[in-house]
């Protein structure tokens, strides 16, 4: 009888530690890194911005929508200024190098 009675009593206390342990093991976890700087065209409030991800050093083409009749600029890997935010459009890749 006493068996009957401290088995569930067993089995509750067993879940809950398992359940505290997962929940202190998730929250030790560190968090996912954020981007901070996506590839491609990106603004921030006042500046506009074209990230080249590549790991192999080449120059590539953009174009530049920047209300007029858009240009072009070369642009090699990481992030390139490429105008005010309240100027540019958007950027995007034209499919050649240089």
């Amino acid at each position: 009888m006493r068996v009957r009675r401290s088995l569930p009593a067993f089995i509750g206390a067993v879940t809950l530690a398992i359940g505290m342990s997962m929940a202190a093991t998730a929250s030790a976890a560190p968090a996912a890194p954020t981007v901070q700087d996506p590839c491609g065209f990106f603004e921030t409030s006042s500046d506009a911005y074209y990230n080249h991800c590549t790991n192999d050093g080449s120059h590539i083409v953009i174009e530049i929508d920047d209300w007029g009749p858009n240009s072009e600029a070369c642009v090699g890997p990481g992030v390139t200024w490429i105008g005010s935010a309240s100027d540019i459009d958007g950027a995007w890749y034209t499919g050649r190098t240089c």
